[in-house]
């Protein structure tokens, strides 16, 4: 607890959380409801990941196991911020405008 705040930017800067925002309500206005207010990621997730308990134990008892596993969380992080990228760059006229129930 007490390095919560230091861990959490670690998990922002390390693409684990990303941080976004999404205004159904901007359709209506023709603009992009996706804001994407993260920068890309700046640091390995491995950095985020090794300064806790749970995934520290992992790579002392299982260091291939370890591994692996971040390597493949390394690539998820790397992709879907790719994603979240295109999705905040787009135009509003790719984004259907919300329909209103009666």
């Amino acid at each position: 607890m007490r390095h919560g705040m230091k861990q959490a930017a670690r998990a922002v800067a390390s693409g684990y959380w990303p941080l976004f925002r999404f205004d159904p309500t901007m359709r209506g206005r023709g603009m992009n409801p996706f804001r994407l207010d993260s920068p890309r990621p700046r640091i390995p997730l491995e950095e985020y990941r090794y300064n806790e308990v749970r995934f520290k134990s992992l790579a002392q008892t299982h260091p291939d196991t370890a591994k692996r596993m971040l390597d493949e969380a390394q690539r998820g992080i790397e992709e879907r911020y790719r994603v979240y990228e295109d999705l905040a760059t787009r135009d509003g006229s790719r984004f259907e405008p919300q329909e209103v129930s009666s």
